[in-house]
């Protein structure tokens, strides 16, 4: 029989808040991104190829990509067509390509070859949406960014830390409002974990998850 926790009934969404941000600090507190990179600009390329991608799957190609072509000049000196031959197993490695060229090369003449820390500027390169700009601004850069990718919007919703949330940025914007600014870059992956492995897309293993006391998911499942 399922040990049920005690649910805390009435709970505003600041103690949910509050209550998950803890458990998370106590029982996870080293919370990094699981694509493999030596700089910013080789995160920079692993985030742009983890598009609708595995990780494991970046982490495959992008050793030799990155050997071959360790910076934006040299990526930028390079084609379309001879990146596709090293990431052709990504997904759409076409664009990503394209994506990837385009990218080094406004690196050079707009950066001086640097990757800047700024989400707007990072906006700007080719490839590079709100979502991996806010990667690259909290994993290098440490700035209170929050990515929201498919595992974020989806679980963000389900625990209850957001409410009807049309479109990723309105979630961003309703979890930077509650999480502290120096936790939001470590937040970015205890969600992104916790959906990826315990609070998976079709049966969250709600038995072995440590947030299940303060999850709304949960609580409509298991009315006490």
């Amino acid at each position: 029989m399922l040990n049920l926790p005690k649910i805390i009934i009435h709970m505003t969404k600041q103690q949910r808040f509050q209550n998950i941000i803890a458990w998370f600090e106590e029982n996870r507190p080293i919370a990094e991104t699981e694509l493999d990179y030596k700089d910013p600009f080789g995160l920079l390329v692993a985030v742009i190829l983890s598009a609708q991608c595995t990780d494991k799957r970046v982490n495959m190609v992008t050793p030799k990509l990155l050997y071959d072509y360790p910076t934006a000049e040299a990526m930028a000196a390079s084609t379309p067509e001879v990146i596709f031959e090293y990431i052709r197993s990504v997904s759409y490695p076409n664009n990503k390509a394209k994506h990837l060229i385009g990218m080094s090369k406004k690196l050079v003449s707009n950066f001086n070859g640097i990757v800047p820390d700024d989400v707007e500027k990072l906006q700007t390169l080719p490839g590079v949406g709100r979502k991996t700009a806010n990667v690259i601004a909290s994993v290098v850069f440490n700035k209170p960014a929050m990515a929201v990718d498919t595992h974020v919007f989806r679980i963000s919703e389900r625990i209850g830390l957001t409410t009807n949330s049309k479109s990723p940025l309105e979630t961003e914007r309703e979890l930077v409002k509650y999480i502290p600014d120096h936790l939001i870059p470590k937040a970015h992956h205890w969600l992104i974990l916790h959906g990826r492995y315990v609070c998976i897309a079709r049966k969250p293993k709600c038995e072995e998850c440590g947030i299940k006391s303060w999850c709304r998911h949960f609580e409509k499942n298991n009315k006490l």
